[in-house]
């Protein structure tokens, strides 16, 4: 078989194609370019992808991993050729729950299906293989290069040495025989311990009984001795009745004594209040409800009282205010009419120019004096014309002296009267004389208030109080004041309680005899002699006769149990009928047990001759390949049914195992099984292709030389499929023409 054109929407790829020759193939890509995606969907192209898969352990199902990142359904078309026939193969995606779940195989180039070719069994008939076993062969991958068993596998290795049949596995008989065997008996559970545990109950069963009938008649026996206590008991009891009842009507007498005085003495209380008119206590309590009310009245007039001295005192200080403002006992009116009339302070304009006018008459007549004097000047000869000017200079100052002496007397008054001359200051001096006007007026009428109230207050005590003793005295006539009124209104609420209290105490003693009287039967003899007083007390007795009651119920409910089991252990011919046909069964089940351990053993036997003659040929095919791709450095290959493989190094013999040998020699000798493996067990009629997923990886330049060359040999007879991302493989067979070499990221 050969593949010739693959076609994927799958994972990172979409409608991408590549194309493969006869022979070896190798693809060459760095890592993230779809390698492992290509040879995936080889696989699902070939058996279809396992949608019952779940996501388990952080690893993807192939379903999730591998859906398209496109966001498309999955696809692909795969064509191939078998012997002469072209086929080509196509999955597609219609339900998103089943990808790739549509298969139709087309002859190439027709429309012609292929005839019983399904998406169900189009690996095994192409390749002639199972998944598993492919996959376990022929389908290498890094990391996934051990080979491991497979009942498949094993089927197809199988028939290589024996008939050639292949629907035979040594694992899978056995695992059906030891699941036979784990039916009849598998530790503690199976039909075996299921039927020996019947058996040993019922063989119980019947052992049992007989010890059940003895113990059914201790019981009885004790039981008849438990009863006959109990009636003793129950005497002692009734005389213990016969006691209490005594014991009751003594102090039903005693209670009926003291309601009697207690009645007396409520009595006497009751007639002393009625002649003494000590009132209810409804009246007492309104009087003393007055009294208190009287006294908060008597505290508020206490407290009006100061509030009215302070009312007082303050419009004594605000008259003291407005006598001394020098416009004391003015009206507002009067006082800002007083500040906006004040006289002239200081002399006026005119004043000043009447001044220096007499100045200047002063100088002229005294320049006219000396001028006439002298015999010079213009008035020289009028010795009398300078006295004009000097007369009117006199009148003009007397005039202004007068003036000057007026506004100094104004000022001496407005300083003496408001201490400034400032007009300003004068009517704020005013100003505030009226606001202390306001202020000792608001005083006045809050004085006014407030005594007012002080005085209606205190009425109102003198009225109450006078009303408070008017009732007092009809009962206690020596009460003269409020405090004695008050003590006789105690003293006669301390008396209507103690008569409450003895009235109240009459009333219990009377309900608690009447209660006793219906209490305590009537004794049947009252002129007989009182019965004897009990050595025992009820409590002792109570005790002692529930312990018998407990005593008989547990004996009763144990000879029920005791019956019960054994009705329920029904008849015992019928429980020794049951222990003879389970015995014969046991025998029965035992007989298969030990006829198929015998099966078992003689399979291991016959598949242990069989593994030596299975192990020989597939380890000496491997251990040519290994020795190839070793250079000679290991001459055998050692492995048992299992595929657990070991190595010989060449000259000793000695086999290595596995586990101790390098990574890069173990991938090696995995590689040289699996090739073997294909040799031995793919069908040799239809080589199907080999594919290879960066399995070289581990290998160094020389194993990796030889690998490939080995590679190339195995080529001439079958396909080849080499994906890795390494150039050394190319640069191998870049002058080989045989060898296809490709770039996935060219692609």
């Amino acid at each position: 078989m050969f593949i010739r054109r693959m076609t994927a929407t799958y994972g990172r790829l979409h409608e991408q194609t590549l194309e493969f020759q006869d022979g070896l193939n190798i693809l060459q890509a760095p890592n993230e370019t779809g390698k492992s995606t290509w040879c995936s969907f080889l696989l699902s192209m070939f058996y279809g992808i396992n949608t019952k898969e779940r996501d388990r352990g952080g690893v993807l199902a192939d379903k999730n991993r591998y859906a398209p990142w496109s966001g498309v359904s999955m696809s692909g078309r795969l064509d191939c050729r078998i012997g002469n026939d072209a086929l080509t193969l196509f999955r597609t995606t219609r339900r998103q729950t089943a990808p790739m779940g549509d298969f139709q195989a087309l002859y190439t180039g027709t429309a012609d299906s292929i005839p019983d070719l399904t998406g169900t069994n189009c690996g095994e008939v192409l390749l002639g293989v199972s998944r598993e076993t492919y996959a376990r062969s022929a389908f290498i991958r890094q990391g996934g290069i051990a080979v491991s068993q497979d009942p498949g596998l094993e089927r197809r290795i199988a028939a290589l040495i024996t008939t050639g049949e292949e629907d035979t596995s040594y694992s899978e008989a056995v695992e059906t025989l030891k699941k036979q065997l784990n039916r009849r008996r598998h530790n503690k559970t199976g039909q075996l311990p299921a039927l020996e545990a019947e058996l040993q109950e019922t063989e119980a069963l019947l052992s049992s009984q007989a010890e059940l009938v003895r113990q059914r008649e201790n019981l009885l026996t004790r039981s008849t001795e438990l009863e006959a206590r109990e009636a003793l008991l129950n005497e002692e009891l009734s005389a213990l009745d016969r006691w209490d009842i005594y014991c009751r009507r003594q102090d039903l007498r005693k209670t009926e004594d003291a309601a009697a005085q207690a009645e007396e003495k409520a009595h006497a209380l009751r007639r002393r209040l009625e002649e003494e008119h000590i009132p209810e206590n409804d009246v007492t309590g309104r009087l003393r409800g007055a009294i208190v009310n009287l006294n908060t009245v008597r505290k508020n007039a206490e407290k009006a009282q100061e509030q009215s001295d302070e009312a007082a005192e303050v419009l004594i200080q605000a008259e003291e205010k407005l006598s001394a403002s020098p416009f004391a006992g003015q009206t507002a009116e009067d006082a800002r009419k007083s500040s906006q009339s004040l006289p002239a302070t200081s002399l006026k304009i005119w004043d000043w120019l009447l001044a220096i006018l007499a100045a200047a008459l002063f100088a002229a007549t005294a320049w006219g004096f000396f001028s006439g004097m002298n015999g010079t000047g213009p008035l020289q000869g009028m010795r009398y014309l300078p006295l004009v000017p000097l007369v009117l200079g006199a009148a003009a100052l007397i005039f202004v002296l007068l003036r000057w002496r007026k506004v100094k007397q104004h000022r001496d008054a407005l300083i003496n009267a408001y201490g400034t001359t400032a007009p300003a200051e004068i009517t704020a001096q005013a100003d505030a004389y009226i606001k202390q006007l306001s202020v000792r007026d608001a005083a006045k009428q809050e004085a006014s208030a407030k005594s007012a109230a002080v005085q209606g207050l205190w009425q109102s005590v003198d009225i109450n109080a006078d009303g408070i003793l008017e009732e007092v005295r009809r009962f206690a006539p020596a009460a003269y004041d409020i405090s004695s009124a008050d003590a006789a209104l105690r003293a006669s609420a301390l008396l209507r309680k103690e008569l409450s209290d003895a009235e109240k105490a009459a009333q219990e003693a009377r309900l608690l005899a009447e209660l006793q009287a219906g209490q305590t039967p009537i004794a049947e003899n009252s002129e007989s002699s009182p019965p004897v007083e009990p050595e025992r007390d009820r409590g002792t007795v109570m005790e002692e006769l529930e312990t018998v009651k407990a005593g008989l119920t547990a004996l009763r409910s144990n000879m029920d149990r005791i019956t019960g089991r054994l009705h329920a252990a029904g008849d015992p011919a019928a429980l020794r009928s049951a222990a003879e046909r389970l015995t014969e069964e046991i025998a029965g089940l035992e007989g298969e047990y030990t006829a198929i351990e015998l099966a078992i053993s003689t399979l291991t036997h016959a598949n242990t001759q069989l593994q030596g003659r299975f192990s020989p040929d597939l380890g000496k095919r491997a251990a040519e390949i290994f020795d190839q791709l070793t250079d000679g450095a290991y001459g055998g290959v050692i492995l048992d049914r299992t595929l657990h493989v070991s190595a010989e190094p060449s000259g000793t013999g000695v086999p290595r195992d596995i586990n101790y040998l390098s990574t890069g020699t173990a991938d090696q000798l995995y590689l040289a099984v699996r090739l073997a493996i294909c040799d031995l067990v793919l069908p040799a009629k239809n080589p199907v292709p080999i594919i290879l997923d960066d399995a070289l990886a581990s290998f160094d330049d020389t194993r990796c030389a030889a690998a490939l060359m080995y590679l190339r040999k195995e080529a001439e007879k079958r396909q080849i499929l080499l994906f890795t991302c390494h150039t050394r493989e190319a640069a191998l067979f870049k002058n080989d023409p045989a060898v296809s070499i490709q770039r996935l990221d060219q692609v």
